[in-house]
C-alpha cells in the first residue's frame, strides 16, 4: 500500500512538473514573438531574438498530447496578439479581442499540423515543422481576414543587407531563412533531451549534456552547414543587388502630419482640423519653393468633398468643401488628399443611398478642383471588421455590432489606380494596404514609379503600433525597386529608398511637415518579385499541405500493409 502511495505522488509530481515546462514553453514562446517586431520595449524590436523565436513553439508541440495541442495552439495564438498587437484596444475592446480569437483559432489549427509533421516523419520531422511554419505565415495573410503583422520576416525590417532578398522571395524567402535556426537548433536539444532518457533507461551511456549535444550537431552537420551557406549567400546578394539612386529623379514632397484623428467630433471639429491642415501646409510651401507636390494624410479632411459639392445636403458641410477648393484651385501645386469620397447608388443592403469609399483624391489648380473632378482611388483591401464585412445578411447582428463601435465601413475600390503629377507616376495604397506585397505590385504592374502611402495610425495612441506598420512598408519598396513616401496623421510620416533604407522621418506625434526628395528610379527592370509575385510564400504553402497529406495517405498504407 505504502509503494502504491509513493508511486502515485511521483506520478503526480511527475505530471506537475511536465504542466510546469509546457506553460513555461509556450510563454516564452509568446514573448519571443513579440519581442523581435516593433514593441513596447523597444520601438525597432530585437531583431537577433527572431532567429531562435520557434524553439520553444518547436519543443512544445512535441511535448503535448493530441488531446492538449489544440488548446495550448489557440492560448499561444491569442496570448501572441494580445501581447504584440495591444494597441489594438485602445480603437475598440472588440478590436483586439477579435483578431487575438482569430489568431487563437488560427494556431489552434497549426499546432497539430506542426505536431503531425514530427509524428508523419519521425527522421526528418524537423524540416517538415519548419515548412508547415513557413506555409501558415503565408496561408494567414491571404482572403477576407488576412493581415500580414507578425511575420516573423518584417523582424528584420533595420538588417539592409537582408531584406534586399525580398526584391526575389518578398518577405516569405526571409522569413524562411530566419525561422530556420528555430527548427534545427529544437531538434538539436529534442534529441540530447532523449538521448538522456535513454541513459536513465540504460539503453545507452550518458556522456553529459555537450557530449549529447555534439553528438546531435554531428549527426544534423549537413543542414547546419547549408544554413549557413545559404545566410551568408543572401548577404552578399544583399550587398550587390542595391540600386545606386545617385542618378534618380528627384521629385519634392511636403508631407503634413496634423497629429490628430480627424475622425474625432462633428462639422467644427473637421473645419478646425482643415484650418489645422491649410497651416502646415503654407509653413511648409513658405520653407521650400521647390515643393512639387503636398500630400495629406489618409481621411485628412473628412466631409465628402465631391458628393457635398454636388448635392449639397448639409449646408456646413458643403460651406468647409467649397472653402477647401478654393484654397487647393489657389495653390501653386497639386495636391493629394485623403477623403471619405461617396456616390449615389444601390448598396449592398438594397438601398438606394451614398456608397462610401476609403479614397486618395489628386486636385490640380485650374484643372480640377471647381467643380471638384479629381484623380480618384478607392482602397481595394479594407481592414476586416473595422472597415469592411461583407457578411452582414449572414451575420446581421455581429454586423450591428461592428456598426455601433468605433467603426467606418467602406465599400471596396476594384482598380490599381496610378496617378500622374510632379513628373511622375505613383500608386497610393491607403494604411493598411502597404502591409501587403501584392497591392503594391498591382501598382508597380499598372506602371507605378513610386508608392505616396496615406496612413491614419493616430487612433491607437502607439508609437510601437506605428513602427510596425512601418517596418512591413519598407519591403513594398525592395520587393519592386521603387521608393515611397508616407503622409500620416502622427507618424511614422517619412521617405523610403529604393532599397529600404528610411532616408527621412517626421518627430511622431507633432503637428509637423516632412520635405524631401522622392528619389524615383526611371526605366529600372521589374524585379523577380514585380514579375512572379509571392511564388515562394505559394511554394511553401502547396509543400506544407503535400507534405502532411502525403504523410497521412503513406502512414494509412503502411498500416494496411501490415
Amino acid at each position: 500500500m505504502k509503494n502504491q502511495v509513493t508511486e502515485n505522488s511521483y506520478k503526480k509530481s511527475f505530471s506537475l512538473k511536465e504542466f510546469f515546462i509546457n506553460v513555461l514553453l509556450l510563454f516564452s514562446g509568446v514573448i519571443l514573438f513579440a519581442l523581435p517586431q516593433p514593441n513596447f520595449l523597444t520601438i525597432n524590436g530585437i531583431s537577433f531574438l527572431a532567429y531562435f523565436s520557434l524553439i520553444p513553439v518547436f519543443l512544445l508541440v512535441r511535448r503535448l498530447s493530441w488531446k492538449s495541442v489544440w488548446f495550448y495552439g489557440f492560448l499561444y495564438g491569442f496570448c501572441c496578439y494580445s501581447l504584440y498587437a495591444y494597441w489594438l484596444a485602445s480603437f475598440h475592446p472588440m478590436g483586439i479581442t477579435v483578431i487575438s480569437s482569430m489568431y487563437g483559432f488560427y494556431l489552434m489549427l497549426a499546432f497539430p499540423c506542426l505536431k503531425a509533421a514530427f509524428y508523419l516523419y519521425p527522421k526528418h520531422g524537423w524540416i517538415i515543422q519548419w515548412v508547415v511554419w513557413c506555409a501558415y505565415e503565408y496561408i494567414k495573410t491571404c482572403g477576407f481576414t488576412g493581415f500580414h503583422y507578425g511575420v516573423t520576416g518584417y523582424s528584420q525590417w533595420r538588417n539592409s543587407l537582408l531584406i534586399q532578398n525580398a526584391d526575389w522571395g518578398s518577405v516569405w524567402g526571409i522569413s524562411a531563412i530566419v525561422t530556420f535556426p528555430s527548427a534545427i537548433i529544437a531538434q538539436l536539444i529534442y534529441e540530447s533531451y532523449s538521448a538522456k532518457t535513454e541513459a536513465d533507461a540504460g539503453k545507452t551511456e550518458d556522456g553529459g549534456f555537450f557530449s549529447r549535444l555534439k553528438k546531435s550537431i554531428a549527426a544534423h552537420k549537413i543542414p547546419c552547414i547549408a544554413w549557413v551557406c545559404v545566410f551568408a549567400a543572401a548577404l552578399v546578394y544583399g550587398a550587390f543587388a542595391k540600386i545606386d539612386c545617385t542618378d534618380a529623379k528627384k521629385v519634392r514632397l511636403a508631407l503634413i502630419q496634423p497629429s490628430n484623428d480627424p475622425w474625432r467630433g462633428g462639422i467644427e471639429a473637421y473645419s478646425d482640423n482643415y484650418e489645422q491642415l491649410k497651416k502646415i501646409s503654407d509653413e511648409a510651401l513658405a520653407a521650400d519653393s521647390e515643393i512639387q507636390l503636398v500630400v495629406w494624410p489618409e481621411t485628412a479632411f473628412v466631409p465628402r468633398i465631391e458628393y457635398h459639392y454636388k448635392y449639397r445636403q448639409n449646408r456646413a458641410s458643403f460651406e468647409l468643401v467649397e472653402t477647401l477648393l478654393k484654397y487647393l484651385d489657389d495653390s501653386d501645386v497639386p495636391f493629394l488628399i485623403g477623403n471619405d469620397h461617396a456616390v449615389l447608388g444601390y448598396a449592398r443592403t438594397g438601398k438606394y443611398e451614398a456608397i462610401d469609399y476609403n479614397s486618395a483624391l489628386l486636385f490640380t489648380p485650374k484643372k480640377n478642383c471647381i467643380p471638384p473632378e479629381p484623380q480618384k482611388y478607392m482602397k481595394m483591401h479594407l481592414v476586416p471588421f473595422t472597415e469592411y464585412f461583407p457578411y452582414e445578411k449572414l451575420f446581421p447582428k455581429l454586423y450591428e455590432l461592428l456598426l455601433n463601435g468605433d467603426t467606418h465601413m467602406w465599400e471596396p475600390g476594384t482598380e490599381a489606380v496610378v496617378f500622374k503629377a510632379a513628373g511622375i507616376k505613383f500608386g497610393t495604397p491607403i494604411c493598411f494596404e502597404d502591409t501587403f506585397g501584392n497591392i503594391g505590385r498591382r501598382f508597380v504592374k499598372n506602371g507605378a514609379e513610386a508608392f505616396i502611402n496615406i496612413s491614419n495610425d493616430a487612433w491607437s495612441s502607439s508609437l510601437a503600433c506605428q513602427y510596425q506598420h512601418l517596418s512591413m512598408a519598407v519591403f513594398r519598396c525592395v520587393e519592386n525597386r521603387v521608393p515611397a513616401a508616407r503622409a500620416t496623421a502622427s507618424g511614422q510620416t517619412s521617405f523610403v529608398d529604393p532599397n529600404g533604407k528610411v532616408v527621412s522621418m517626421a518627430e511622431p506625434f507633432q503637428k509637423t511637415f516632412l520635405i524631401d526628395n522622392l528619389l524615383v528610379c526611371q526605366n529600372r527592370k521589374p524585379t523577380i518579385y514585380t514579375r512572379f509575385g509571392d511564388f515562394v510564400g505559394i511554394i511553401f504553402a502547396i509543400l506544407g499541405i503535400s507534405f502532411l497529406i502525403f504523410g497521412i495517405i503513406f502512414r494509412n498504407h503502411k498500416r494496411g500493409a501490415l
